[in-house]
């Protein structure tokens, strides 16, 4: 018999992953339906009305080069709003403090949000992708970069819906973060275009948002073609990641802002 103790440190862990995979999947219409709806919709848009009238590269379809910017979107949307809205109503119904006594590290307690989160934006990524199969196909030139990307990006916003979580005292405050942070910053991102075809000015604003190296990435990996290689996309994905999830560790190991 294997010795259980090994295990008890790490239960804490285990329960609270546990629980974040529950929440989600037991409202499944809103956190998993919605956005598949969603992205069904942009694809029947661009792939039915436009995507025939548009081409950017001779070798795809527009609604191929769209597609891949619509998974990682619903992707990482997804996984802010599971660790943003879950710490967030921890602490405005004040069940944060049965967290805050219990035997597991800032680290444990991150990571166990995180991978829920990972795993509902994976859900809904590749839902999204079962989707646009009925409008275009994917070459997928590089299939573990794009899912090295994709796990990246989620850990990323998953780190970022912590923080926001964290610093808002409100509802308003934290449906700010969403609308008026993520969604400019994918929409100008390259989602809908190449920023390689925007005039000098705008092409240098879009090299200064971050989420538009997650999406070329992404991109790249799947189709081939992009405006930066892999390397410079998945490395400044990793920095940005790695510096979100020591702020999120810091606050959190402080707990100072934890109880609304």
């Amino acid at each position: 018999m294997p010795d259980q103790s090994v295990f008890i440190p790490w239960l804490p862990f285990f329960t609270l992953l546990k629980k974040e995979v529950l929440r989600f999947l037991s409202v499944a219409a809103q956190t998993v339906i919605t956005p598949i709806i969603t992205a069904s919709l942009y694809l029947l848009v661009f792939g039915v009305s436009l995507g025939g009238k548009i081409s950017l590269f001779p070798q795809f379809s527009y609604v191929q080069f769209v597609v891949p910017g619509l998974i990682l979107m619903g992707a990482i949307n997804n996984s802010f709003a599971n660790t943003s809205s879950s710490l967030f109503f921890s602490r405005y119904l004040g069940n944060i403090v049965d967290l805050l006594v219990t035997p597991i590290t800032p680290s444990q307690f991150i990571m166990a949000y995180t991978i829920a989160a990972i795993f509902r934006g994976l859900i809904v990524g590749t839902s999204t992708f079962l989707v646009s199969l009925f409008f275009a196909r994917l070459p997928w030139v590089h299939p573990f970069q794009a899912l090295a990307m994709i796990l990246m990006a989620n850990f990323l916003f998953a780190q970022l819906g912590m923080i926001a979580a964290i610093y808002s005292n409100s509802f308003d405050a934290l449906s700010m973060y969403t609308n008026f942070l993520i969604l400019p910053l994918i929409y100008t991102g390259g989602l809908f275009y190449p920023i390689s075809m925007l005039p000098p000015f705008w092409h240098h604003v879009s090299q200064a948002n971050p989420l538009s190296y997650l999406i070329d990435g992404f991109r790249q990996a799947i189709l081939g073609i992009g405006d930066n290689s892999f390397a410079i996309d998945f490395g400044l994905a990793a920095v940005i990641g790695t510096v979100f999830f020591i702020w999120a560790a810091t606050l959190i190991r402080q707990g100072k802002r934890l109880r609304a």
